[in-house]
């Protein structure tokens, strides 16, 4: 819990020091700080969870299939604040997950042109994907990945699906979740909202 509390003082002190630069995501002298300082805070026991990206990496790039037809590329998100879900119909925590992703991340910022969040629904027909909202009562886009395709850019494609990213305007991963878990939830809403200040 000590090294939990520690992670979130650091992540959210490393964001808010974002907000004060000169809003350009860089420090003063130019010599890339920042970036070094991004990978050093990485998730606590990140290993553990079998993901194959880190605090830091710039996001693997994908193109995902809509359930409603057309495709979305992380590359054209650039610029924004992205969240990622990984989800499945069959994912229990997930399904616990989804309304609160909704409630108060979703329906915060759904609005602001600055920020994108995406489900992606791991190895399902788009009919399932539907069914999934309705039972979880969420309005976010879901996309499709029959394969597993995507997952198998973040995670090793035998670990367990519940998990987020949280992507900066630079295309770089500040934070990774696993399950979850109330604390690190609620620290994950609270850099949202940072990043969506600077």
């Amino acid at each position: 819990m000590f090294k939990y509390i520690f992670f979130c003082f650091i992540a959210l002190g490393f964001v808010v020091g974002c907000n004060s630069s000169s809003g350009k995501n860089k420090d003063s002298t130019g010599t890339g700080e920042m970036d070094s300082l991004r990978v050093a805070k990485a998730t606590p026991d990140s290993s553990n969870y079998q993901f194959l990206v880190k605090v830091g990496d710039i996001a693997p790039d994908f193109e995902m299939q809509l359930p409603e037809g057309g495709s979305m590329s992380l590359s054209s998100l650039r610029g924004k604040v992205v969240m990622l879900q990984f989800t499945a119909s069959w994912c229990g925590v997930c399904r616990k997950e989804m309304p609160f992703i909704e409630s108060r991340i979703w329906q915060r910022h759904k609005d602001d042109p600055e920020f994108a969040l995406y489900g992606i629904d791991r190895e399902e027909p788009a009919e399932k994907i539907e069914e999934l909202r309705k039972a979880t009562g969420v309005s976010y886009p879901i996309g499709l990945d029959p394969d597993a395709g995507i997952f198998g850019l973040y995670a090793e494609k035998t670990a367990g699906i519940t998990r987020n990213v949280i992507i900066d305007r630079e295309g770089k991963i500040v934070m990774l979740t696993r399950l979850f878990e109330e604390e690190e939830f609620n620290s994950m809403v609270e850099i949202i909202d940072l990043l969506l200040l600077n």
